[in-house]
């Protein structure tokens, strides 16, 4: 009669290593008794999701804030389902948002530490430790079922209305004797390994989050494939050998793993290996016809953190609004700490959410507007400049050809109790100051200059040319508005609005009337930054050349 230890040699026989060999191989960490380890463990299917780096952050906040270690993994065991390439970049896009691993997975041909390898399909060898293990202490078995027995098998639990899987009673392979399987597999006969579980899914099992707290959960007693065909370890059972051998302390992860902790807390059991501390994350949600739903990757352009990367959301204040997401208490620290950097929060499990919450992405926009309203001029056009280098080519070179023009230009009413809040991000720049430049005004002049049609023509040529005619720049604001206030008499306008509304018959406009037809003459637009501050970067020479070019489109 044979025995497990013929059955596992059979299958494993190349397999020498055991358990303890691992053990010794893959040490304890020497770090502190409270320091986390933590993981970011995408598969290489495609972009970098909001959602992952939503739940990256709290790792890697959770690791630096205890003196841990984060570290990344490349679970690429679904090799149908794999994307060339998208591996290194979802690790790219991570560090441009500053969440940069300590060890692991790089790229494909990097990857840095001790405990690797951290790409899940060069880790074959180790896995097969842990099954060969599993099968001798009758833990595991060969499964010869196919496709077809198995949709017979469903189909069947679905009309009776009976819990659908492989396990118990259902589980037509867990029965088979040893010899059984030994002859079956020197027959050829295609197998794959599945764990056998001792559950029952009428008990419960108590596990404890670190969001949620105290659960009560159904026990697992499903048989779940753990080896498949092609050699390569499903998802529940890499993600056990993984996070007992690279010793992950704290597993984060969104809420809809939830329903798999049975089978994870099932699998670390069997194999007698400590359970490591599990949060799941709320997942973040969008409002659709009065409905939640998650963020979708085929329906929300902003699921995709490429999206912020490509329209210029400076990468701070993305990760501050997910931290807004991540703990309760964030935005009334940030009020309380302005200048300090977001990493100084100290994020924590008993703050964060039970709930979804609401993707806003005008509350980002928001955000985005305040950090880089306290920004230095330079500091705003360096990260600009690095955004253009990528992304807007023809802004980038006129940037690098004039760089202390477009710092005078973003400098416009910063450095102030109140400075302005026009930028949300850098791909709104351009468009609302391209009127500096003569090529881009020449178009403006194309499309035409906003005058307001109730206003006569001939005065507001009047009003232009005497300006240009006497043009000066005071050197101070407050000054040069009062020599605007000084043309108002020549032209029976009030020097103040406050008089015009007094007695509007009295006077043909105000003040603010003669800084509009400046301001539309300069720009082509009603609307602009300080328009003192446009005069002065502008310079005499280009002032007086676009007053000239308005006086003639009026005439026209």
């Amino acid at each position: 009669m044979a025995t497990l230890h013929d059955l596992a040699d059979l299958i494993f026989k190349d397999v020498t290593l055991t358990i303890e060999d691992l053990e010794k191989k893959f040490p304890p960490r020497n770090l502190a008794k409270d320091a986390m380890v933590t993981r970011f463990a995408p598969s290489p299917t495609g972009f970098l999701h909001t959602g992952s780096l939503f739940t990256s952050l709290v790792s890697y906040t959770l690791a630096k804030q205890s003196n841990g270690v984060f570290y990344t993994r490349l679970e690429d065991t679904d090799t149908k389902r794999e994307i060339a390439g998208s591996g290194a970049n979802l690790i790219k896009q991570l560090e441009f948002f500053g969440i940069n691993p300590d060890e692991g997975y790089l790229s494909d041909d990097k990857e840095v530490g001790n405990y690797g390898p951290y790409k899940q399909s060069l880790r074959a060898d180790i896995y097969k430790v842990v099954i060969k293990h599993l099968l001798l202490i009758g833990r595991a078995y060969p499964c010869f079922c196919n496709q077809e027995e198995l949709a017979e098998l469903r189909a069947y639990q679905e009309a009776h209305k009976i819990i659908p899987g492989y396990y118990g009673q259902y589980a037509k392979c867990r029965n088979l004797t040893v010899d059984e399987q030994i002859a079956l597999i020197k027959a050829g006969k295609p197998y794959i390994i599945r764990f056998k579980s001792l559950g029952d899914h009428n008990n419960k099992i108590k596990v404890h989050d670190e969001i949620r707290g105290d659960l009560e959960l159904t026990e697992n007693d499903q048989d779940i494939v753990i080896l498949k065909s092609d050699g390569l370890p499903t998802y529940h059972f890499a993600h056990l050998v993984d996070d007992h051998f690279m010793h992950t302390t704290h597993i984060t992860r969104g809420e809809e793993w939830l329903s798999s902790l049975p089978i994870h807390i099932d699998l670390f059991n069997a194999c007698n290996f400590p359970l490591p501390k599990y949060a799941h994350l709320p997942v973040i949600m969008k409002e659709e016809n009065g409905n939640r739903r998650k963020l979708s990757k085929r329906k929300d352009k902003e699921a995709a953190v490429s999206f912020f990367i490509e329209e210029g959301y400076p990468k701070y204040a993305v990760i501050e609004y997910l931290l807004t997401l991540a703990n309760s208490n964030y935005e009334m620290w940030r009020e309380e700490n302005l200048d300090k950097p977001y990493t100084d929060f100290i994020l924590s499990f008993n703050k964060m959410s039970l709930d979804g919450a609401l993707f806003d992405l005008e509350k980002i926009a928001n955000i985005a507007k305040e950090r880089l309203a306290l920004k230095k001029a330079k500091e705003v056009e360096e990260e600009l400049k690095a955004w253009a280098f990528n992304y807007d080519k023809p802004f980038y070179q006129k940037i690098v050809a004039n760089e202390d023009f477009i710092t005078a230009i973003l400098n416009i009413d910063r450095e102030k109790a109140k400075p302005r809040k026009d930028y949300a991000k850098y791909s709104d720049i351009y468009p609302l100051i391209k009127f500096f430049y003569n090529d881009e005004f020449a178009k403006l002049q194309e499309l035409g200059y906003e005058w307001d049609e109730t206003k006569d023509k001939k005065e507001i040529i009047d009003i232009l040319t005497y300006y240009k005619d006497n043009y000066t720049l005071a050197n101070d604001e407050s000054c040069w508005f009062e020599d605007l206030k000084a043309i108002c008499p020549k032209f029976n306008y009030a020097a103040n609005t406050k008089d015009y509304k007094k007695n509007k018959e009295a006077y043909k406009g105000h003040v603010g009337d003669i800084a509009s037809y400046l301001r539309i003459a300069l720009t082509t637009h009603k609307n602009s930054p300080n328009l003192y501050s446009i005069l002065a970067i502008l310079g005499k020479d280009e002032v007086i050349r676009r007053l000239d070019l308005a006086i003639k489109d009026l005439n026209n």
